[in-house]
């Protein structure tokens, strides 16, 4: 067990692309926590998916031993958070272990949305902030220039800031010092009754759930009987370590120190994220404050293409809300589609990549239905309800208003692009709030309604600005516009994984968009399938989708028109049979393709 006056904990923050995990590479390295064989790249990012994509998904922490300049040697305690905005909540956990921040910024471009958004959250929790330049072994890097921006937009002191490139190791030995001299030392006590805060939790299918933790007084040993304040249980502790950023056991994990506890517990419900975890005892007198819990915004519907799967999924779906605590679910039932369940997540980008963990981690084919937001409904009896599924919306003769959720987006780009991005919020029922200049970057920021937002804005932002606008936002509030709840009618019968709600005056315009778009993405039948927008009961929009037809008179020759005519009436006939009792299979990328904007 280190002193305390030897640990230090730090965080690193910085938009998404910006070298984060690649400098977590290189300080592993540098302090040779993993050898020249077990080194690969983003080595903190552990899941296939991380690896693929090059984001961070799940903030990873580990433990680095680092002989100063003075000999002594110094624990520090890393933890490399996401750069994502749909992952702010991995973020937020982060920070509150930790009395410091490394601010990682790139040097050729400079300060981005998602770079203030965290580090204000630091800046929140009084966190010293250490201002790293990134990338200066490029040609178009601008360290100088890229400092001023700093101090401009963001209004720290970079006249320290260190220059560093993470891919070659310069400038890293400059970091640790840096770490030693100006972050904080952890406060506690060792003679306190025993206080540790819960960071994260996982499964793990031989050790049951593994729980993170960061202690704050007194200590935690093997065998030691805890408590979690929170949900009132008690545990006895079988395993206790850190990772560096391999798994190693301790016997002891004292004030300041971070690592892991293994204790025979069978569900991660019983682990709240933000929990106080104390002896059982002796607990101590007052809890830590935890963190407030995340607030999805976004809901789909997920159901088992073969319906035969769901009970697989609901393993699945419990197995992985244990791993991610941002993300909710209930079960659901469409006429469509089956029993499902009605999931809640933080954006869009959560929603793809949980879809695609269970798709790959549990091998369960999913069907997707449109993503929407939480709208506040005011009955005429003044009563309201919270709205998360459109299928759902009580008759409209029972509703006075309906309020919709708006945020506030913060959006810098390159002074070239700024006349497209402008359009495109204007297009998406957005207000401009201001408009300010840092060097040759514009930042806008926009009161945009989120229902415009989570289908396509993001990929619409980065196509129209070459990929150089970065795109933060935060909920705001809610207000009260005139919307009304669109239903397709694929063949006369309502499909309710495709209802939306939209703007009644967008609403013609949608319909036939959808209508258009369900035409391209729904194969041919034996007979004709109307494709319809409604309103109600008023058809907005319609497409026909044409059948294939056979030629029944190619055996006739010559003769009588009557027989022609006998043949064509008699087929006819078969296909509006066919019509009344066919299944129309809807396949599963119109569900999300269909609701995709077309700009054009």
């Amino acid at each position: 067990m280190t002193d305390t006056k030897n640990i230090r904990n730090f965080s690193i923050i910085a938009h998404i692309d910006h070298g984060k995990s690649t400098l977590a590479d290189r300080l592993i390295q540098s302090c040779d926590g993993l050898t020249e064989r077990e080194m690969k790249e983003q080595v903190l990012d552990t899941m296939d998916i991380e690896r693929e994509r090059g984001i961070t998904i799940k903030a990873q922490t580990v433990r680095l031993e680092y002989k100063a300049k003075n000999n002594e040697i110094y624990q520090l305690n890393l933890i490399d958070t996401p750069g994502h905005v749909d992952f702010a909540y991995e973020v937020s956990r982060s920070l509150s272990a930790c009395e410091g921040s490394i601010l990682v910024v790139d040097s050729t471009q400079g300060v981005e949305a998602q770079t203030l958004a965290n580090v204000y959250q630091a800046i929140e929790l009084n966190h010293e902030i250490i201002p790293i330049i990134n990338k200066i072994d490029l040609p178009a890097a601008e360290p100088e220039k890229v400092c001023a921006q700093i101090e401009d937009v963001i209004g720290i002191d970079a006249s320290d800031a260190i220059f560093v490139s993470a891919k070659t190791g310069e400038g890293i030995d400059d970091i640790f010092e840096a770490l030693i001299s100006r972050l904080p030392q952890p406060k506690g006590s060792n003679d306190e009754p025993t206080k540790a805060l819960l960071v994260d939790s996982w499964y793990d299918s031989y050790l049951g759930v593994v729980v993170l933790v960061r202690v704050i007084d007194g200590t935690l040993t093997k065998g030691q009987k805890i408590k979690m304040v929170g949900t009132n249980s008690t545990y006895e502790i079988d395993d206790i370590g850190i990772f560096t950023p391999k798994k190693v056991s301790v016997n002891k994990l004292g004030p300041g120190e971070l690592g892991y506890i293994i204790a025979g517990i069978k569900t991660v419900s019983d682990t709240q994220v933000g929990d106080t975890i104390t002896d059982d005892r002796k607990p101590c007198k007052d809890t830590l404050k935890g963190f407030k819990p995340s607030q999805p915004s976004v809901f789909c519907g997920l159901f088992p293409v073969d319906s035969g799967e769901f009970e697989d999924l609901r393993e699945s779906i419990e197995k992985l809300s244990l791993n991610d605590s941002s993300f909710q679910h209930e079960t659901e039932n469409s006429a469509a589609l089956g029993f499902g369940f009605r999931c809640g997540f933080l954006g869009l980008l959560h929603l793809e990549i949980v879809r695609e963990r269970i798709e790959r981690e549990f091998d369960i084919d999913l069907i997707t239905t449109a993503p929407s937001v939480i709208y506040k409904i005011y009955l005429n009896d003044g009563t309201f309800i919270d709205l998360h599924n459109p299928a759902d919306m009580p008759d409209p003769s029972l509703i006075n208003y309906i309020e919709e959720p708006w945020i506030k987006a913060t959006i810098l780009v390159p002074d070239e692009y700024l006349g497209a991005v402008l359009k495109l919020c204007e297009d998406r029922r957005g207000n401009q709030v201001e408009l300010t200049y840092a060097g040759n970057r514009a930042m806008v920021v926009y009161d945009l309604p989120l229902n415009e937002v989570v289908f396509d804005f993001y990929d619409r932002l980065k196509s129209i600005s070459s990929g150089y606008a970065s795109f933060d936002w935060q909920m705001d509030s809610y207000k009260a516009e005139k919307l009304v709840k669109m239903t397709i009618l694929v063949n006369s019968e309502i499909v309710d994984a495709l209802s939306i709600i939209v703007h009644s005056e967008r609403a013609d315009m949608r319909g036939r968009a959808m209508c258009k778009k369900l035409k391209e993405l729904i194969p041919r039948h034996q007979f004709k399938v109307p494709v319809q927008a409604a309103i109600g009961a008023r058809v907005v929009a319609r497409e026909t989708i044409a059948p294939y037809r056979k030629d029944v008179t190619e055996k006739l020759y010559g003769g009588d028109v009557t027989r022609k005519k006998k043949l064509l009436e008699k087929q006819k006939k078969g296909k509006k049979r066919m019509r009344e009792f066919g299944n129309v299979n809807i396949p599963q990328e119109a569900f999300i393709s269909a609701l995709k904007f077309d700009e054009n």
